[in-house]
């Protein structure tokens, strides 16, 4: 998968594309894979990084969604908890099952939340990641060492799907690539395009470059994500908004917090959220907040009161309370939710998915979640295919191998996450100076998985590989900014750029990385 090659074919290119995607993240990537998976001419083109945005900050959870079986949502956790399954069948070097406890301190939630539980398994049948079960005050103590045992009564266990969310749309991206689509990050959409009042292309940026391409397609499909409304604005601008961004939050801790493999769910906190602590690459990841933005952007930045919510539940739930100096990093990204709410409050709004079609045929796809992101790709495609007037095929994705799929995989054996592309990358680390030398004593990376991000997965900057390719920025913000020049001056060996690039590059993703600390004031 390699970009030089990528501008190419859209260079080239003389006739209209079947299907042109605007958007990057998990939704345009998943709807990449479901159009060339049937056949279609596919294009891809992303502003920025693929899964830059919302994409790679999740929760990082392939999951039913038990707070939406709380709110009443069960076609939408039916639907979840299959595609949960299917991506644990179709790619399962990224995805594993991971059992969470629900600590009880009142009498009556045990009972309460058992029960639930105990339907979301009936909801999942046979897609079923294994059996919720009450746990008593011993049990729930030897799975949780660290959980606060005053007023402890027990606990309720279940399980669900974890994955690595920026790992997995890489590996989407080269699905696609394998399936003969075309797909460009740095690319900028600036312009959609008409013919007789019906959409008809794009005119699009790169980046890089600078050149400016008018491209033709049969459908136009919007899948940007927060961005959603500034898309269809290009298409017409009386159009009215349909996305409310909702940010939430997480800080990532060392293991040392929460020893052990099981995962803490709050179901209810003191303003109803649901509160999280995941095991997650030998760190502990707790979250999230749900907080109404107006305007979104690349690079959100936890509220203040975000990153006190968080810390002050996870003080009150461990008997080692998280103080601002023990965080690691801390990371927001927004969801795109359809609606909006007259309260202002964005917990309530549909986590569902929407497909939009416009009086002139830009096809626009929007809320959902990553856990459905195929189902939603599904259902577009099969929209879109309408609009285009394209052959209609049927969908092959439900049991379609995700690039990196592995019979037997291992994520605890070196280069674990890359699966069926773990020995190739093995080979650039033996192969490069120095590579098989971790790039830093607090991650857990060798050097020579930079050289593979660049030669092999498109990317292009500091931020790309400490981000998304590795998710050192994510595990450890202050070691990913003290490595910084030894990555872009690797990166610019590669592509061939010079000491301004590098000085360019380590200012800029030092003062990003900056935003991933919590200030000390806190």
């Amino acid at each position: 998968m390699k970009r030089e090659e990528m501008i190419t074919r859209v260079e080239s290119s003389d006739t209209p594309w079947d299907v042109l995607i605007v958007g990057g993240g998990a939704t345009g990537l998943g709807v990449a894979v479901e159009s060339a998976s049937r056949g279609y001419g596919t294009l891809l083109l992303e502003m920025s990084d693929f899964a830059k945005g919302t994409s790679s900050r999740s929760t990082k959870l392939a999951h039913g969604g038990v707070r939406y079986l709380r709110q009443g949502n069960v076609s939408l956790v039916l639907e979840a908890l299959k595609e949960r399954g299917r991506l644990l069948r179709n790619a399962p070097h990224l995805v594993r099952d991971l059992p969470f406890v629900v600590p009880v301190y009142d009498w009556w939630d045990g009972p309460f939340y058992g029960i639930g539980l105990r339907l979301y398994d009936l909801l999942a049948g046979r897609e079923g990641f294994g059996a919720s079960r009450n746990l008593s005050r011993d049990e729930t103590l030897r799975r949780l060492p660290t959980i606060e045992p005053e007023g402890l009564r027990g606990g309720v266990v279940y399980y669900d799907g974890q994955f690595d969310d920026a790992r997995l749309a890489i590996n989407l991206a080269q699905t696609a690539v394998d399936l003969g689509a075309t797909i460009v990050n740095y690319a900028r959409v600036t312009d959609v395009t008409h013919s007789s009042d019906v959409v008809s292309g794009v005119i699009a940026v790169d980046l890089e470059s600078e050149a400016e391409y008018e491209i033709s397609a049969r459908v136009v499909i919007n899948a940007t994500g927060v961005f959603t409304d500034s898309i269809r604005s290009m298409d017409d601008p009386e159009a009215q908004p349909m996305v409310q961004a909702s940010q939430g939050i997480h800080i990532v801790v060392d293991s040392s917090f929460m020893p052990g493999d099981s995962a803490i769910m709050v179901p209810e906190t003191d303003d109803g959220r649901v509160l999280f602590a995941i095991p997650w690459h030998d760190r502990i990841v707790i979250g999230t907040t749900d907080t109404p933005v107006d305007k979104p952007t690349l690079e959100p930045r936890p509220f203040r009161e975000e990153l006190e919510f968080v810390l002050h539940h996870a003080a009150r739930y461990l008997t080692k309370d998280p103080s601002p100096s023990d965080v690691l990093s801390t990371f927001a990204g927004l969801r795109p939710l359809v609606g909006s709410s007259d309260e202002g409050e964005t917990s309530e709004i549909s986590r569902d998915h929407t497909v939009h079609i416009s009086r002139s045929g830009l096809v626009t796809i929007t809320g959902g979640k990553w856990t459905t992101y195929r189902k939603m790709a599904e259902d577009t495609i099969d929209q879109a295919s309408i609009v285009a007037q394209l052959e209609e095929r049927p969908c092959v994705t439900r049991e379609m191998r995700i690039h990196g799929w592995v019979e037997d995989p291992d994520e605890e054996k070196e280069y674990g996450v890359y699966g069926a592309d773990a020995p190739l990358v093995a080979q650039i680390c033996r192969e490069v100076k120095r590579g098989e030398e971790y790039l830093h004593p607090s991650l857990p990376y060798r050097r020579g998985e930079i050289i593979h991000a660049v030669r092999n997965e498109m990317a292009r900057t500091v931020d790309d590989v400490l981000a998304r390719r590795l998710r050192a920025l994510l595990l450890d913000a202050r070691a990913s900014i003290e490595v910084t020049p030894l990555v872009a001056a690797m990166i610019a060996g590669e592509l061939g750029l010079g000491d301004d690039w590098i000085d360019e590059q380590t200012e800029s993703f030092r003062d990003l990385a900056r935003g991933y600390l919590v200030p000390s004031s806190i």
